[in-house]
């Protein structure tokens, strides 16, 4: 984006993203890291129930059916809604670097209304990575992959080792998730952005 604020823009001596080798395959469901996760956990009543699929290099591509308890303005997504969409959908990413980290910045562009009832399909990359900062960014358009543009952001996210969860979340659900007999969900739970 043009009007991208400094912080936003990676360094010069910033490198190229690299797909790490265990990486889900390219069309691959990435699935909900956590049930709870108001973005991408199916346990969730109102979450977005987002559904995100690896793509090529650092990309990938996400939808979520905008629904009634979504809507700020009678028929409307709730703006901050639309930014949490992109938000997990831009968490996503680090999935195919093999990275645990969380979202240091987000700017949004909202450029026109999302009705109730969209699929708003996403599309993000990673752009840059400088040391433990990931740049990224993201599209959603309104019913698919050639539909009008509706949002827009650039993202900031920060490496942090599991510590950083474990400390900082709430001691019951920290449990709970240390605790789940399954260590692939129990890896899987800190493994984006929460």
């Amino acid at each position: 984006m043009s009007g991208t604020s400094s912080a936003l823009r990676p360094p010069a001596d910033a490198v190229a993203p690299v797909r790490h080798p265990d990486a889900p395959a390219p069309g691959e469901l990435l699935g909900a890291h956590y049930g709870q996760c108001f973005g991408c956990g199916g346990d969730q009543p109102h979450g977005l129930h987002l559904e995100a699929r690896a793509g090529e290099g650092v990309r990938i591509t996400a939808e979520f059916t905008v629904k009634p308890a979504h809507q700020g303005a009678p028929g409307l997504a709730h703006g901050g809604v639309l930014a949490s969409a992109l938000d997990e959908t831009l968490g996503s990413l680090n999935w195919l670097l093999r990275t645990i980290a969380v979202t240091g910045r987000l700017e949004t562009d909202f450029v026109r209304p999302v009705p109730v009832g969209t699929v708003l399909y996403l599309e993000a990359e990673v752009t840059a990575v400088a040391g433990r900062k990931i740049y990224s960014s993201a599209t959603g358009r309104i019913g698919g992959p050639d539909g009008p543009v509706a949002v827009r952001a650039d993202a900031l996210f920060l490496e942090v080792k599991v510590e950083h969860f474990i400390d900082n979340g709430r001691p019951e659900e920290i449990r709970a998730a240390t605790d789940d007999p399954d260590q692939v969900r129990r890896a899987r739970a800190f493994e984006v952005n929460p």
